[in-house]
């Protein structure tokens, strides 16, 4: 049995194809869709192409798949990334018209996203109208996050609107709460502190394996400090930037402005890294903009490890989680008042474990797993297990 798994964005569109083992046999991507641009990188399928939308993307994937000797006939299920579930999706589903109206619903709270989930989603019924498809939701390993900590402060009819926080990389927790549970041998630190960093980056308190409480909240913009989100931010001044520029404009700011880029004049952490090496002004500002993001991840972490009434576990994830040393280490050394030791050498290395034996904080490194961990849950949807 294998399992397309689909991340579909605006313009564009990322494949891997799962054996029953779990094993990934074949991915890549579609990028610029629609576009004058469009390339294509899926197995042996490499190059430019015209591609005119998600459907004829879905195609090439397909034509990719038979040519890598992955054949269409051995797909039983596909699974998709859906962003936003809302309140009512809060557990992988096989994807049904009822679904697909719910996540409809959703797209004014996620309104970058959730159109391009649908998209992808609605392209495969066409391209593929027999084989079942599966949703696995961003928000809803959240689900378990207690009301208080859920609700905004607002009046019942505001929140009657859907104002609350729902968090989001969720699927990615999902992942590493599995992954962490194999490497300690079954045994799952009961309060972890999971950091998944990079162009998005957030927060999360994970207690006996379930998540009760999140630094992103109504939108993924909240929190820590992002690529280009400004991460927390009062919400006054946020009206501030709306009476200035009107509403599109304070969003274009808050969302794709702000962040690294807006501090540091990069979206990159590795290109800030080559900036911090030079000198001047544009230094300055790159080495700000890593120490404005390491400071807010200590001091979320720092809120965090108070919603869990303390800590036995530390987790990395994400392209910045894995690959930056140094913002580990920043990171870490902040959290040195909980009881939190590294290995700087191993830390500097990548090494998977990075505590020293006999601390009482562990710290680890863990290879992000969204796609492996969507084909998984629609497998499970599928056997009747979740």
């Amino acid at each position: 049995m294998a399992v397309l798994v689909v991340n579909a964005g605006s313009s564009s569109l990322k494949v891997a194809v799962f054996d029953e083992g779990l094993r990934e046999v074949l991915g890549g991507r579609v990028t610029e869709i629609g576009g004058a641009a469009a390339r294509v990188e899926v197995g042996p399928l490499v190059g430019a192409r015209v591609v005119a939308d998600h459907a004829a993307a879905l195609a090439l994937c397909f034509e990719a798949m038979e040519e890598a000797g992955v054949p269409v006939a051995s797909l039983r299920a596909a699974g998709h990334r859906v962003v936003h579930g809302g309140a009512a999706l809060v557990a992988p589903c096989r994807v049904t018209e009822a679904v697909l109206a719910e996540v409809e619903a959703c797209v004014p709270l996620a309104p970058l996203h959730n159109p391009a989930n649908l998209t992808g989603m609605r392209a495969l019924a066409r391209v593929a109208p027999e084989l079942p498809q599966f949703a696995s939701f961003d928000t809803a390993f959240h689900a378990t996050v207690p009301d208080v900590a859920r609700r905004y402060a607002l009046p019942a009819e505001a929140e009657a609107l859907g104002l609350r926080r729902y968090g989001f990389h969720g699927i990615s927790y999902a992942a590493l709460v599995r992954k962490v549970q194999g490497m300690a041998s079954g045994e799952l630190p009961e309060r972890i502190l999971a950091f998944h960093l990079g162009n998005g980056a957030s927060a999360c308190a994970i207690v006996g394996g379930r998540s009760v409480a999140t630094t992103m909240g109504y939108s993924p913009l909240d929190g820590l400090t992002m690529g280009t989100r400004t991460g927390e931010i009062d919400g006054n001044a946020v009206l501030r930037l709306a009476e200035l520029f009107g509403v599109a404009g304070a969003g274009r700011i808050l969302n794709r402005e702000s962040g690294l880029l807006g501090l540091g004049g990069a979206s990159d952490m590795r290109a800030l890294r080559r900036a911090v090496a030079g000198a001047g002004p544009a230094a300055e500002a790159a080495r700000f903009a890593l120490a404005h993001f390491c400071y807010w991840a200590v001091r979320h972490g720092g809120s965090l490890i108070a919603a869990m009434g303390g800590l036995d576990a530390v987790c990395f994830t994400g392209g910045i989680g894995e690959n930056d040393a140094g913002v580990r280490a920043e990171i870490l050394r902040g959290l040195g008042f909980a009881g939190v030791e590294f290995d700087e050498a191993a830390n500097a290395g990548g090494a998977t474990v990075l505590h020293p034996e006999g601390a009482r904080v562990a710290v680890r490194i863990v290879a992000a797993e969204e796609e492996r961990q969507i084909a998984m849950e629609a497998m499970q949807v599928m056997a009747g297990g979740l």
